[in-house]
């Protein structure tokens, strides 16, 4: 079961384990293209997917500073990335899998500190 991962086109490095996640983008058919995003983990409730959580800094032109907004992303996971709720992930973009997800998890970066 030596199933060699496929190249996917981004700067990141493949998963030791294999799945037969036809929307895999490293043992499947699914591409990746167009925006590379980084998050954390705040759901993983729903079955083969997650919610990601993304924090950046928004400028207000009248007062001159800046305030914190989130985004989140609802995003396909792949079962062979071992993903829990906190850990840093980077998910790309890739066709709708459905009506709200048109990301996949592509790496964890980092594990959830205990």
């Amino acid at each position: 079961m030596t199933e060699k991962a496929r190249d996917i086109g981004l700067n990141v490095k493949p998963p030791e384990r294999t799945c037969n996640d036809k929307n895999c983008p490293f043992h499947g058919t699914l591409p990746v293209r167009g925006q590379v995003i980084t998050g954390i983990v705040s759901s993983t409730k729903m079955q083969g997917s997650i919610i990601v959580k993304r924090e950046y800094l928004h400028l207000v032109p009248k007062y001159e500073r800046y305030e914190k907004r989130t985004s989140t992303y609802a995003a396909h996971c792949p079962p062979c990335l071992d993903i829990k709720v906190g850990d840093k992930v980077r998910i790309a973009e890739c066709r709708p899998l459905s009506k709200t997800i048109s990301f996949v998890a592509i790496e964890k970066i980092e594990e959830a500190s205990k």
